[in-house]
């Protein structure tokens, strides 16, 4: 994920200094390149003060972030969610509105499973909890 930002702002920031001649064309995409660098920082590398550490979903849809400064945020995941076997987004209302991304290789391999079926039911499912039915 941060070779792709900073890949998506290294050639925005060649684009522009292509297109704009002189200093301002170089100074304007080494500023798009900046702003890369921190983006990547904050939200790919998630070393903010305001990344989520840990998602605890609750009944229902709510749910309660742990924010990296130590702070818990709570708030109602959205209807609108994207599921596939690669990632989830959660979007949350109330609270924060932010949307939370969880890679599948950042939980293991039957907690993103169950993450994905409660994303799509809004329930973990019998055969997710592991009673063997699939």
């Amino acid at each position: 994920m941060a070779a792709v930002i900073l890949l998506a702002h290294l050639s925005a920031g060649g684009c522009l200094a292509a297109v704009f001649p002189g200093a301002a064309g170089v100074g304007a995409g080494l500023l798009v390149l900046l702003l890369g660098a921190v983006v990547t920082w904050d939200r790919a590398l998630l070393r903010a003060r305001s990344s989520v550490r840990r998602l605890e979903l609750r009944s229902g849809a709510a749910a309660l972030l742990e924010l990296a400064d130590g702070r818990q945020v709570g708030g109602v995941v959205a209807g609108r969610r994207n599921v596939n076997r690669w990632w989830v987004t959660l979007p949350l209302q109330g609270g924060p509105g932010r949307i939370v991304v969880v890679t599948r290789d950042m939980l293991p391999a039957g907690d993103f499973r169950r993450l994905r079926i409660w994303a799509l039911w809004g329930r973990p499912g019998s055969a997710a909890s592991g009673s063997g039915s699939a």
